[in-house]
């Protein structure tokens, strides 16, 4: 990965953090599914004209998991809150969240808003249907029984469109190993948060100016989930990115960033 990766302390935990470029802050969380590793090509471009920080959530990377046995999603969200305080964020601060990410942000924007700017929610939602709450029920069970080799297989192929895998199949090995280093502990926490995350009755708290990008072919935040998650924001618009699945970083950065460059150089309404 390029810039600089560094171990910080927030609180007594131990979070890795990759920082390149100068500017304003951009702090870019992953999903459940990847790591801050799919962030490259698009942290490279926008360090162009930010500090961008790559964030790894706790238990992924060398960041340790949180010590709650299962933390909530607002625990993970006053943990990033944490730690870009400490990365001396402010109101000129962007945050991006993808996915898992992008829960962690929404809550953390409802919990601290008032302590970044603009915020961008990709492949994201407020909520979870019942069936897909089930599913993330079965690979809590999956991973804590037989670890993360018991779902590998099944999450690679949740991050992209079968078409895109066909033309591009060295991706799902390439995933295959940053989900074999996941904490299992952590991962099998992160399902049970998801499928027990409601944001919907607390959404009209988020004031941040936000941009919602939804991947047209996401099987697994489907479009429908970020739209109404834009539905439920007072500030929020819609990117739509024709063709891509759950993490656009990976297989339409320059999509991604075409809509994140567009977001953030307009005036604030």
């Amino acid at each position: 990965m390029g810039g600089v990766t560094t171990d910080r302390e927030v609180g007594s935990l131990r979070v890795q953090v990759e920082s390149q470029g100068s500017g304003p802050p951009f702090v870019l969380v992953h999903s459940l599914l990847t790591g801050p590793e799919a962030f490259e090509e698009v942290a490279a471009s926008l360090a162009e004209r930010f500090l961008v920080y790559r964030l790894s959530l706790p238990g992924f990377g060398r960041s340790d998991p949180l010590a709650q046995p299962d933390p909530t999603i607002d625990d993970l969200a006053d943990h990033v809150a944490a730690t870009v305080a400490m990365l001396d964020g402010g109101p000129d601060t962007i945050v991006l969240g993808n996915g898992l990410g992008g829960f962690v942000a929404a809550a953390m924007a409802i919990r601290h808003g008032s302590t970044f700017g603009r915020l961008i929610l990709s492949n994201s939602g407020a909520v979870f249907p019942p069936e897909r709450t089930a599913a993330f029920g079965t690979m809590s069970t999956l991973v804590s029984e037989g670890g993360m080799e018991a779902v590998v297989d099944v999450a690679v192929r949740r991050i992209f469109p079968n078409h895109y895998i066909e033309a591009h199949p060295e991706m799902v090995d390439e995933r295959r190993k940053v989900l074999e280093a996941v904490d299992p502990g952590a991962f099998a926490a992160a399902c049970r948060a998801l499928a027990a995350t409601d944001l919907r009755s607390t959404l009209s708290n988020l004031g941040n100016e936000s941009l919602v990008v939804v991947g047209a072919e996401d099987a697994t935040t489907p479009p429908e989930m970020g739209h109404d998650l834009a539905a439920g924001i007072a500030n929020a618009t819609v990117s739509v990115i024709a063709g891509c699945g759950h993490c656009p970083q990976l297989q339409a950065p320059a999509a991604l960033l075409d809509a994140i460059r567009s977001f953030v150089d307009r005036e604030e309404v």
